[in-house]
């Protein structure tokens, strides 16, 4: 068995994501297939001994996409640029198409509402003037949109019809009749007395230019390509210094091997997992885990490549190299779960191969009967195929998801919520289940002290003097809180000399004449520091998830200070209004059960995961999937982008690390928790605009179509104009576009 991805260019709805699962799916020997739409990119496990890579690549080529064997993790930032080119593209094509449009329109439609025309292609006087000034102005806008007939054609031919197809077959109709009309004004077969001549140039040029605005629109609103693997492979040191043949040498990290010894110095990240052999550090691993404060680490410890040493030196053996390293697995991970995920069918794509035919066949069988049920002329009948087409072309489906779309992104960004892509739009507003992580979501991620209580008659501000300045000179998070809290007391530091560490257990130093000690309770009890009854209030702070520590001078217990990793303002208010809107909370963390639950308890989560491994977090998230549930993850750290990408909806704090912003669908910009229902709130409100845009997208041609068809004639009524039916297109697009700015007015629930 062997796996590959595939690079797939050329895929613009879910019409050719299923033509292309389609094709490769009939191979044999093809065991899994995943087409997604987003990245562009297909992932297959196949029998190598049934079926070839080449032969994979050939059947995609068939069907009318381009394929590739991807042979590195990441594209880098060529494809940002393509996509920005691609953009910038678009939005040439509709200005130039515009500037051609908006004269043709005057010229067609301008003297039905009054306006003058020039004398020279006045529709009575000057027939074939008017005709051919049309024409010439239409040439640009179908040169300008050739892609549309291009790739439109391609997939029609190929059995799989998108909407670039019924777009092609529309306009190509409208642009054939006004050529016909043409020529037969001409030839003097056709003559016309008063009125304008029967031409469908203004309708091709209006069809597509608005499709091409929209096309814009879409393509801005979906994004930038996530560069998450990148980021992820740049986290990783790129050199080593092991130990070989008695001597210290720098190595490539690709050349470490296992039982390597490794050396690291203070402020050096560590390359790869192993186990500490000589030497002590502490270590901050929340690049990987997530989690703020820095680990003790002591000889037998294992390390995690990717982190960093903060201070001390030590030796470690390798034990996991290469693709086996916890950073490596998170890449993969993280890739595997992007690559899983299910393209968004937009409704308009799904019911596009079935409309394509069916429009067409509906607008052959009106010409067809009315030439000869209706004894009508064959320009009558042709006039009556090619409106059908015309009045069905989808300038209105074309727009009724991307507007909404770019609207909706907009009000996202000014509330502070960064939705990258429609896919994260129409998710959102399924989520039944939110998973929080818990420090730097829920929490600041950021140690402060919360309590400092005196004992045997000090001064609370003596005691924080004492403290402080003994943590004044480590670089420990836990002591960087405890000078900080006094920095914020304004009180002055004193030096301190004789600095000891006992690692794991706390520190000794001379401050102003006092032996401090400053640590846990091992550390007091190694030194015969009387506990009295602060052992009770030390149980009672870390039984509310703080990490109490013990402050002793001169031999003597003077107080306890308790550090903790804060719940930020905005966290129980999130959660409530979550509640409110009828969406489970579940927290998720590595952090010890009785530190969760004391953490959840403040803030009123309904589910609690705790020690969980970083690895394991997106199986957890995949776990209430498999419970039938639509989750959204919300997290800030590198060991979340799994997680994130795994989850319907990831959603990433903006003051969060890189990797788990760019693994992230949602990104809440102010770091601020109740920004989370906000994005949900909009995502709803977005979704039912782009209901109501298709429903009347399609009431538009529900009606339009069976007038086109000359239903109304056959009774005595009007046949459908062909300037009518132009008018009756645009007047669809813009009552979709102006449905879509009405999300201008979105406001957060309070």
């Amino acid at each position: 068995m062997a796996q590959e991805t595939y690079n797939i260019e050329g895929m613009t709805c879910a019409s050719c994501v299923k033509a292309v699962e389609r094709s490769v799916g009939k191979l044999d020997g093809i065991q899994e297939l995943s087409v997604n739409l987003a990245t562009e990119k297909m992932l297959v496990s196949y029998d190598d001994r049934v079926v070839s890579e080449a032969r994979i690549v050939d059947t995609v080529e068939d069907t009318g996409y381009k394929a590739s064997l991807q042979t590195a993790v990441v594209e880098g930032p060529t494809q940002a640029e393509r996509h920005a080119i691609h953009i910038k593209d678009l939005w040439h094509r509709f200005v130039w198409s515009a500037i051609f449009t908006l004269p043709l329109l005057y010229i067609s439609m301008g003297s039905m509402v009054g306006l003058p025309l020039p004398s020279v292609i006045d529709p009575v006087a000057h027939t074939i003037a008017y005709a051919l000034t049309q024409l010439v102005l239409t040439l640009p806008v179908m040169y300008l949109g050739r892609s549309f007939y291009k790739t439109g054609f391609k997939a029609l031919f190929k059995g799989h019809p998108n909407m670039d197809s019924l777009i092609a077959i529309g306009t190509s109709a409208a642009i054939l009749q006004g050529i016909v009309m043409t020529i037969l004004l001409a030839s003097g077969q056709v003559m016309v007395h008063g009125g304008h001549p029967e031409l469908y140039f203004e309708s091709a040029a209006v069809i597509l230019t608005l499709i091409t605005l929209g096309k814009y629109l879409e393509a801005f609103s979906k994004g930038k390509t996530s560069e998450a693997i990148k980021k992820l492979i740049d986290l990783a040191p790129k050199t080593a210094r092991v130990i070989r043949n008695d001597q210290e040498i720098t190595i490539a990290i690709e050349d470490v091997v296992a039982n390597d010894v490794v050396v690291v110095r203070p402020g050096d990240k560590i390359p790869v997992d192993g186990e500490i052999i000589e030497g002590y550090s502490s270590v901050d691993e929340s690049m990987i885990t997530g989690e703020s404060m820095p680990v003790e680490k002591t000889v037998g410890g294992e390390v995690v490549g990717a982190s960093m040493n903060k201070n001390g030196s030590f030796r470690f053996k390798a034990t996991k190299v290469g693709q086996d390293t916890t950073l490596a697995q998170i890449i993969k991970l993280v890739e595997d779960a992007q690559g899983s995920k299910a393209p968004i069918a937009k409704l308009a794509d799904e019911i596009s191969g079935i409309f394509v035919p069916i429009v067409m066949g509906l607008a052959v069988l009106a010409g067809l009967l009315w030439f000869f049920l209706g004894q009508e002329s064959w320009i009558f009948a042709l006039s009556i195929t090619i409106a059908v087409l015309v009045i069905a072309c989808p300038c209105a489906l074309g727009l009724a998801t991307p507007t909404a779309i770019m609207v909706g992104t907009g009000k996202g960004a000014e509330n502070g919520v960064l939705i990258k892509s429609g896919d994260a739009l129409e998710e959102a507003q399924k989520v039944q289940t939110i998973v929080f992580d818990k420090t730097g979501t829920i929490t600041e991620g950021k140690p402060v002290v919360t309590d400092s209580i005196p004992f045997n008659e000090i001064e609370e501000s003596d005691l924080l003097w004492l403290a402080a300045s003994a943590e004044s000179n480590s670089e420990h998070p836990l002591g960087e809180a405890i000078v900080e809290e006094a920095s914020n007391r304004q009180i002055t530091l004193d030096k301190t000399e004789g600095f000891q560490a006992f690692p794991g257990h706390g520190i000794q130093v001379s401050v102003a004449g006092h032996t401090v000690l400053l640590g846990n309770q091992k550390l007091m009890t190694t030194k015969d520091i009387d506990l009295l009854d602060a052992q009770v209030q030390s149980d009672q702070l870390a039984s509310e998830g703080k990490a109490p520590m013990f402050v002793a001078a001169d031999g003597q217990l003077i107080g306890l200070i308790a550090v903790a990793d804060t719940v930020k303002k905005s966290s129980i208010a999130a959660i409530e209004k979550l509640h409110h809107m009828g969406i489970e909370v579940t927290m998720i963390t590595g952090d010890n059960k009785g530190t969760a639950d004391a953490i959840a308890k403040q803030v009123g989560i309904d589910r609690v995961l705790s020690e969980v491994l970083p690895e394991d977090k997106a199986n957890e998230v995949k776990k209430l999937q498999n419970e039938g549930r639509h989750v959204a993850m919300v997290g800030d750290g590198i060991n979340d982008a799994p997680a994130l990408a795994q989850a319907n909806v990831g959603i990433a704090i903006g003051s969060g690390t890189d990797v788990a912003i760019e693994s992230a669908d949602i990104v809440l910009m102010r770091s601020d928790l109740m920004d989370v229902p906000t994005a949900i709130e909009l995502s709803r409100a977005t979704i039912k605009n782009i209901k109501e845009n298709l429903f009347w997208a399609f009431a538009y041609n529900i009606v339009g179509i069976p007038v086109a068809m000359g239903i109304l004639y056959l009774f005595g009524g009007p046949l459908l104009n062909p300037m009518l039916a132009g008018a009756a297109m645009s007047l669809s697009s813009v009552s979709v576009l102006l449905n879509a700015l009405r999300l201008k007015g979105f406001k957060p629930k309070a």
